[in-house]
């Protein structure tokens, strides 16, 4: 069902800035959310707009009210045709009052606007609830009879395609959607959800979002939760919740077309970001969005096509939401933009430009893993990004060298979470089989029509508890649970975002089946996780006894788990394994029952001991991990208390080490590696691994360069971004002495910012004392004369140094890797 959103009484007082135009309305000084947005500096510009309709779909408006009556226009009643569309509920008129009560009149509140046109749209039932037909109806009915904004001060946790429509159809008729995020603390909801919807949060008193006030990549401003504003039968109320800061941003976004009539949906949308206070350090963020509204501000700037500049270098990008439209330019083809999205969840990132019919991009994206992927893109066209959890970076340029002029884009962006690893189990006969043991199971319904089944088998009598939780309101979790060949109980207790459980005193022997699903099994792919942790207590007997001495110990098998109990108290269990060759070996012990302690240690043959670990109170785990050498190894497992209804993991893995390391093994670059692995001139990591397809930054490639060509000598240098203590200080006060590299026009060096190819390579020219040649034919197909680095890459090409990609290209603006830099250095060093 679909709710409108207005929430509990909250009362906020905001220190009261100095502003000329002051509405002579009784009650003005109870509005202190106009302070708070600056509506009265705004007053100074423009006060009204009865050039385009505002539709407010909702519970219909109180339309005799005085205060709004006279800024009304025909509406509709969708509950009850043929009906005025009059407020039986109280929200709508809550919300009229906000837009526009009749300013400056001598009577209860004044209006952001004091003189607009709204129109009333009945969508909602008189308790407020209502069906998304009706919503979709409301919104179209909206645009075909003149609407300029709709303003939807209501939501639901699903999203449909249906209302996808309905969104898309706005977008396409260049009216602008402003919807509330929702009042639930979770994610927000939709059709504030959707990307061209305007998404706006509640602010609190504090001046932060307010607890209760939906967040999430859909954010796009905030407002003040709380006013004091219309209500029905002619009276006036105070009311809170983001149902009241939507139609803050409604009406601002009627005052920017008074003045600049000729802007587009999506250009006023940009502007009210644009003009925003900023409320974090970052252009956006997730609970404030592009921060709080600002009325005079939003009518004093103009509007600017790229609010995100200077962001050419990565230590310079700004955040980009994985679920919005924006609009940005690249001044030709010598700009660079740079955007860092934060991925919930591993997944995909799907980004759609839209530019001019010529526009042709090059994006490469390094996701929070360090692997990067190239892509050129036409205009019209969008990429998936496969992303990892955590923060990953997007750079954006022309793919044409010789495009001068600015070039408008717009990134739409949207998200897919991953497929978990049940898959594909969404029918009984397809079921995940799990463990027969107590565990915890992270999902996703990644896919339309997603539901998973899995399959426990119960050994012996025992008990079972089952408890499904979800981290997104998003889901409605359904649980189904059935032995086989018996009946089906369903589980749905309890709404969105809520968390089912079911409790089985009695399990016997045999398979029991467990569903989880939405509450609307056959719906679209939700962005979240559930969780579903089954409780099995049974009588356990260890497997592996017994194995109480260490000429007892169970060989274990590499990447294999095992299970055990510590029964009775004082029980010892011993294990060994063998390797064959220099390896990192990581020992995991898992599922360990609270309040358990286990200790783990790690022994040789010589009954040595290498290593031990001891889990945390209330912890399950543990692992230890180490550098070892061919041989046999034991492990030694005891406890602080025996347990008998829970069986412990024990799994070892094993890498190979090459060179010290355990992931070059079979890549294209060993070899190189290796060499200069010996000398030292490129490290790897602590943890035993080099990393060779991670992009390679500014100070990383001047260390290993000065390390590479003996530098020693130092000029003084004066970074902004680098101090005296900074690790590669003194490597690149010798780069720069030997001309190798320098800083940038505004005093910075970047020393994290990634090089692109063509970079490393004049590096190392000059590190060979090249200066280039303008004679001879251009080496590769994607560079021409005119491109700054081609005399260096003839240079390089026809002195045997470097070479390209099979297909004729170099690839120049795509980032180095390691391993790129790993090869051509150790090229260039054994030939000298």
């Amino acid at each position: 069902m679909l709710a409108a959103l207005a929430g509990l009484l909250l009362l906020i007082a905001f220190a009261a800035p100095v502003y000329a135009a002051v509405a002579n309305d009784p009650f003005a000084e109870k509005q202190d959310y106009l302070r708070t947005i600056h509506a009265q500096e705004a007053w100074d510009i423009a006060r009204e707009n009865r050039d385009m309709i505002i539709a407010i779909v909702d519970t219909g408006v109180d339309l005799d009210h005085p205060d709004l009556e006279p800024n009304l226009v025909a509406g509709k009643n969708l509950i009850q045709e043929g009906a005025p569309p009059e407020d039986d509920n109280g929200h709508g008129t809550n919300v009229a009052g906000v837009i526009a009560a009749v300013g400056n009149n001598d009577r209860g509140v004044a209006g952001i606007l004091w003189k607009a046109k709204m129109m009333p749209i009945k969508a909602l039932e008189a308790d407020g609830t209502g069906g998304e037909q009706k919503l979709g109806e409301g919104i179209r009915y909206a645009i075909d009879n003149g609407a300029k904004i709709v303003v939807l001060s209501l939501g639901l946790n699903k999203y449909s395609d249906y209302m996808q429509e309905i969104v898309d159809y706005a977008e396409a008729n260049d009216v602008l959607l402003v919807a509330a995020t929702g009042n639930d603390g979770n994610s927000v909801q939709y059709p504030a959800a959707y990307p061209t919807v305007l998404g706006v949060g509640g602010l609190s008193r504090a001046g932060e979002a307010d607890p209760r006030s939906n967040s999430g990549p859909e954010v796009d401003v905030v407002a003040p939760w709380n006013v004091f504003t219309t209500a029905m039968g002619g009276d006036y109320e105070y009311k809170d919740g983001t149902s009241m800061a939507a139609p803050q941003v409604a009406a601002v976004a009627a005052l920017i077309w008074s003045q600049n009539p000729q802007l587009k949906a999506g250009e006023v949308r940009q502007l009210i970001r644009q003009s925003a206070q900023r409320l974090g350090e970052e252009i956006w963020n997730p609970a404030t969005g592009f921060g709080l509204l600002q009325a005079d501000r939003a009518l004093k700037e103009t509007f600017v096509r790229d609010m995100y500049e200077p962001n050419d270098r990565k230590d310079l990008a700004k955040a980009l939401s994985i679920s919005q439209r924006v609009n940005a330019t690249l001044a030709g083809s010598a700009d660079t933009d740079w955007f860092y999205i934060d991925a919930p969840y591993d997944g995909t990132i799907r980004v759609k430009l839209d530019a001019s019919p010529d526009g042709r991009f090059s994006l490469q994206h390094t996701d929070a893993a360090g692997t990067l992927t190239s892509h050129i893109v036409a205009g019209g066209q969008s990429v998936a990004l496969a992303a990892t959890k955590g923060r990953g970076y997007v750079q954006l340029r022309l793919a044409n060298h010789n495009v001068q002029r600015e070039v408008p884009y717009t990134l739409t962006t949207s998200f897919n979470i991953y497929a978990d690893p049940f898959e594909n189990n969404d029918k009984q006969y397809k079921a995940f089989v799990l463990p027969s043991r107590s565990g915890t199971y992270v999902g996703t319904f990644h896919q339309s029509n997603d539901a998973d089944w899995f399959e426990f088998p119960v050994p012996q009598s025992g008990s079972l508890r089952i408890r499904l939780s979800v981290d997104t309101a998003r889901i409605d979790p359904v649980l189904t649970i059935q032995k086989q060949g018996g009946k089906a109980i369903v589980v749905d207790s309890v709404g969105d975002g809520k968390t089912e459980t079911y409790y089985l005193p009695e399990v016997f022997p045999g398979s029991y089946f467990i569903k989880v699903s939405n509450v609307k099994e056959y719906a679209n792919p939700i962005v979240g996780e559930y969780t579903l942790q089954i409780e099995y207590d049974a009588r356990l007997t260890d497997p592996n006894e017994p194995n109480d001495h260490s000429y007892q110990a169970t060989t274990m098998t590499l990447d294999t788990s095992y299970e055990g109990l510590i029964d009775p108290a004082g029980d010892i269990d011993w294990f060994q394994f063998s390797l064959e060759e220099e390896s990192l070996a990581e020992v995991q012990l898992s599922n360990i029952p609270s309040p358990v302690r286990m200790n783990m240690q790690l022994l040789n043959r010589s009954m040595e001991p290498i290593a031990a670990a001891k889990n945390a109170s209330g912890t399950s785990s543990q692992k230890l991990s180490n550098r070892l050498s061919p041989g046999t190894y034991y492990i030694r497992l005891d406890a602080d208390r025996a347990f008998d209804n829970r069986m412990y993991q024990l799994k070892v893995k094993a890498r190979p080490l090459v060179g010290g390391y355990a992931d070059i093994k079979g890549h294209w670059a060993e070899k190189a590696i290796l060499e200069l692995g010996e000398s030292k001139v490129l490290e790897g990591y602590g943890d035993y691994t080099f990393r060779p397809d991670r992009p390679i930054t500014r100070a990383e490639t001047t260390a290993v360069l000065s390390r590479a060509f003996g530098l020693t000598n130092e000029r003084g240098i004066s970074y902004r971004d680098i101090s005296a203590g900074h690790w590669a200080y003194s490597f690149i006060a010798r780069a720069s002495h030997a001309g190798i590299i320098d800083g940038y026009p505004d005093g910075t060096f970047a020393p994290d910012q990634p090089v692109t190819r063509m970079e490393m390579t004049a590096m190392l020219a000059r590190s060979l004392n090249m200066s280039g040649k303008s004679r001879g034919a251009v080496p590769f197909n994607d560079v021409d004369n005119d491109y700054w680095g081609t005399p260096l890459l003839k240079q390089m090409k026809a002195e045997g140094w470097i070479g390209g990609y099979p297909d004729g290209s170099y690839r120049p603006d795509q980032q180095a890797t390691r391993a790129e830099l790993v090869v051509l250095l150790s090229n260039i060093l054994r030939k000298r």
